[in-house]
């Protein structure tokens, strides 16, 4: 069941979503070669502390930390660790926080340094699929129509679409109704409403669709070892049309970049 969201409670949410992509622009600039995601790790949990809010992800289901790092073959999941990263590696960060009992979960993958053309073509497909299936999100249509177009997006460009992780509903619990694939047939699955909150959230690999888990019950892998890609945002239906309310402005503020990615899905910019 799909559990409907006041405009209240969805300011709520913002708030919630804020923190983490707060946490994500501060790790922006830390995200560089020699440093350990256990680091990383650390650093987000004292800033989500600090800024009034409760790691999302720590404890939830017995994970063991803050943040779930999975770097280059690493699909999602990814515990932190004391590897460092290095020159030319890929990083996803995902990252949950809990305010006002709602939830925040929000995702991006991050450049090591200077990547090769395939590996940024990858990131740049991938970021892009997550605002083609945003554009979607509205009332009358279906949860297929969101997965069909990121879907048909990902694969024209030559990528694998995972099929076994998918996004989902968010609110006072980190998964809620509905699951949000990455892909799909047009028509099909639940109808989008009014007041849903929404994470969206692909997970694009260079290769093969396929996928496979470690040991530690947790990190997952490409089938084939090569880099997967991950970006998400948390949007919600309001007056029929798809609002963004995380950001990643944050990261682009703290690394020198310019984007209007985001605007056409905010009814209210954020300063800057």
């Amino acid at each position: 069941m799909i559990i409907v969201k006041t405009r209240e409670e969805i300011e709520l949410m913002r708030e919630s979503a804020l923190i983490v992509s707060k946490t994500l622009g501060m790790l922006a600039t830390e995200v560089k070669p020699g440093v350990t995601t256990l680091q990383l790790d650390k650093l987000a949990e004292e800033f989500i502390r600090d800024h009034g809010a409760v790691p999302g992800f720590l404890g939830l289901y017995d994970f063991p930390n803050t943040l779930c790092m999975s770097p280059n073959e690493q699909v999602v999941h990814g515990i932190p660790n004391n590897t460092p990263l290095k020159e030319g590696d890929i990083i996803s960060i995902d990252c949950g926080a809990i305010k006002n009992e709602f939830y925040g979960d929000h995702a991006y993958t991050f450049p090591v340094g200077e990547v090769s053309p395939e590996v940024d073509r990858l990131l740049k497909i991938t970021k892009e699929s997550l605002y083609v299936g945003i554009a979607e999100l509205k009332v009358g249509k279906r949860v297929g129509d969101v997965g069909y177009a990121i879907q048909k997006f990902t694969e024209e460009a030559g990528y694998g679409v995972v099929r076994e992780l998918v996004g989902h509903g968010l609110g006072r619990k980190m998964h809620e109704d509905p699951e949000m694939p990455n892909y799909g047939r047009r028509g099909r699955g639940k109808k989008l409403i009014e007041g849903m909150v929404v994470a969206i959230e692909p997970m694009t690999n260079m290769g093969t669709q396929r996928i496979k888990q470690l040991r530690d019950g947790w990190t997952i892998l490409t089938a084939d070892g090569k880099p997967s890609a991950h970006f998400e945002h948390d949007v919600a239906i309001i007056d029929g049309k798809p609002e963004i309310l995380s950001t990643f402005k944050y990261i682009y503020q703290a690394l020198g970049i310019e984007s209007d990615e985001e605007d056409a899905f905010r009814q209210e910019l954020l300063a800057v």
